[in-house]
């Protein structure tokens, strides 16, 4: 039967359960990425498990959140980590070589293969046409030690694309018109799979961008095919003889079918603070800003710094703007200074800082008080670019640039008129500077002691979860609560990720400041009550950790977001869903104390890893 990109790698992965969708499935872990800010506590679990070895083809650790050293605790994390890679056998990326993402698909991403990553945004490597999914750090470390990745089978959504974007349009553009479409909740149980003519214009980076954010609209992953796309970018980074072919077969069928004629494309921005609150930049446009934001995962390809390095070539950002620059590797930086863009971009005004996540995780770049800030980044969540009442936009490279030369929200196709400037003619070089000198391999001999700084704390202790829970509820939320308001990031809060404890005294802070005094007062259980899609955003086992050590054990919630529900799990807290629309209870069924239930479907509380285990099989369902 004719296989989707999607099916195809999952069948080449699968070890247990039937390709329906809905059903419980568990695929082989090819590669595992990790970053420091999850990363600490991924080590501290294998160190936990007592994994003398790992059993992925290749794991790679990143440092790229937690870069302002403004005391001993994030450099103290990073020699704990470098500690970690060389006892286990992990590739070390260290701070300012660059953003994992992009990164990883530069030096690691391999058509083909299935990826793991304890960062909500590694679906970002389906560019390559890999099946790369986030997840929590436990599940993380689960399949480094070599147990599969269990998740429910996914429908494949298959959005084909038709013809090529305008003047002043981007990959940017592209996804936030699908979260114009579908909200941050259209994809939950889907894989997107890109498909159609329109692919041929679109780079390996372009798909990155459009990939990287298919999570905020809640998709399981996305998905492109390994086509002459990532041929050409294997070998711009000299790595041609890694690229093999992967596509669809012909006449496949999609469980979902939507079309997006990329001809028709807008320049679009999401308004605050939700990516999925998306209009056309035109609506807006005449808004005065502070700042205005390139760089991140969600824009990391050379084309995303050096057409805006063109379009302000000459001119100048007026004083009163912050015009950010955040490139995304130290390979990035060197080839905008041969090719001549950073002396663009620094002559008009831009401020260049080092190769990071920086003020996409709120570490820096915050905006001021009441101004809006125009950012590339791929979320703009309550809070977490580091100011509490925050006003930040999603938008693309174009915009942000025109914007910044303007000093208020700019439709980029206005600047021919206002300024003279044409679109830059733009064209993806086929030799660039490789550089891959900062990443260390793993060592040639495994071992060695963790070197855990003060700030370093080994696991709490977990009580087994008890048969009945009464509690009080101690917070009432509403739809699409994101982790960033469950558990901030940030430059105060994030330094404290190895350190249960303490970084619980920001746990639900975003929402009420005082929460931590209020639950350390009350202790053990509380509950958390909650709407549709609890827990979207983040990957961040501290989002269920920090809760769990102030005594939450509990939440009510009409749906969660997929990794979320895993990460409560994993740490006994149990996500408990209301029934909608029934005056039934639904049948409960013992479950012996030793099984740790795993992903969830999107139909029911939890299943059990001990039931009787099912023939592998591959179907496909009948359903349009």
């Amino acid at each position: 039967m004719p296989g989707t990109v999607t099916e195809k790698l999952i069948e080449d992965h699968l070890v247990d359960g039937l390709m329906e969708p809905g059903e419980e499935i568990a695929l082989d872990i090819d590669q595992t990425l990790t970053q420091d800010a999850t990363g600490t506590m991924v080590m501290l679990e294998l160190e936990a498990m007592d994994v003398d070895h790992l059993e992925t083809e290749l794991s790679a650790q990143y440092v790229d959140h937690n870069l302002i050293q403004e005391d001993n605790k994030n450099p103290d994390d990073h020699l704990f980590l470098k500690s970690a890679c060389e006892k286990w056998g992990i590739w070390y990326s260290p701070a300012g070589n660059g953003v994992s993402h992009p990164v990883h698909q530069e030096r690691f991403g391999v058509p083909g293969k299935t990826l793991l990553g304890s960062d909500s945004h590694t679906p970002a490597a389906g560019a390559m046409g890999m099946l790369a999914m986030g997840a929590g750090g436990l599940d993380v470390a689960m399949a480094m030690a070599g147990e599969p990745y269990r998740v429910n089978m996914p429908e494949v959504w298959g959005v084909e694309l038709r013809g090529e974007l305008p003047a002043w349009c981007s990959a940017k553009d592209v996804i936030l018109e699908m979260l114009r479409r579908h909200d941050v909740d259209g994809g939950v149980g889907r894989v997107i799979e890109y498909h159609g003519p329109g692919l041929a214009s679109l780079t390996a980076m372009d798909r990155h961008v459009i990939a990287n954010m298919g999570t905020e609209l809640g998709a399981t992953s996305t998905v492109f095919p390994a086509d002459d796309a990532v041929k050409q970018f294997l070998a711009q980074q000299h790595r041609a003889a890694e690229f093999k072919p992967l596509h669809a077969d012909d006449d496949v069928e999609y469980h979902v079918t939507e079309t997006i004629r990329l001809d028709e494309i807008e320049p679009m921005i999401a308004k605050p603070s939700s990516p999925g609150n998306v209009v056309p930049v035109a609506d807006v446009q005449g808004k005065e800003i502070y700042q205005a934001y390139i760089g991140s995962s969600a824009n990391p390809g050379l084309r995303d710094f050096a057409v805006p390095a063109m379009i302000v070539d000459g001119q100048r950002v007026p004083p009163e703007i912050s015009f950010d620059v955040n490139p995304t590797s130290r390979q990035m930086l060197q080839n905008l200074t041969d090719m001549g863009y950073l002396g663009k971009l620094y002559a008009s005004g831009a401020r260049v800082h080092q190769a990071g996540c920086n003020g996409c995780i709120g570490m820096g770049q915050a905006p001021a008080t009441g101004r809006n800030s125009l950012r590339t980044v791929p979320r703009n969540f309550p809070g977490r670019s580091g100011t509490r009442e925050d006003s930040v936009f999603l938008c693309s490279p174009e915009t942000a640039a025109a914007s910044a030369l303007t000093g208020e929200i700019t439709d980029p196709r206005t600047l021919e008129e206002t300024h003279g400037i044409t679109y830059p003619d733009w064209t993806e070089p086929e030799q660039i500077i490789v550089d891959e000198s900062a990443l260390s391999p793993p060592p040639e001999t495994l071992g060695g002691e963790l070197e855990k700084g003060p700030n370093v704390k080994s696991l709490p202790t977990f009580e087994r979860v008890p048969n009945a829970i009464t509690g009080p509820v101690l917070m009432k939320v509403g739809d699409d609560i994101s982790t960033d308001e469950i558990m901030p990031a940030g430059s105060e809060v994030l330094p404290y990720r190895s350190n249960i404890p303490k970084i619980s005294e920001w746990v639900f802070d975003q929402i009420e400041q005082g929460f931590y005094e209020r639950a350390s007062k009350q202790g053990a259980p509380w509950l958390v009550v909650g709407g549709s899609n609890y827990g979207q955003g983040s990957s961040r086992e501290h989002a269920a950790l920090a809760p769990y050590h102030l005594g939450m054990r509990a939440a009510l919630a009409v749906s969660y977001a997929r990794i979320h529900w895993q990460n409560l799990v994993n740490f006994g807290i149990v996500p408990l869903e209301f029934m909608i629309g029934t005056t039934t209870m639904p049948s409960t069924r013992a479950t012996p104390s030793n099984c740790r239930p795993f992903a969830r479907s999107y139909r029911t509380v939890a299943r059990s890893p001990c039931a009787t285990p099912r023939k592998i099989r591959r179907s496909r369902s009948s359903t349009g």
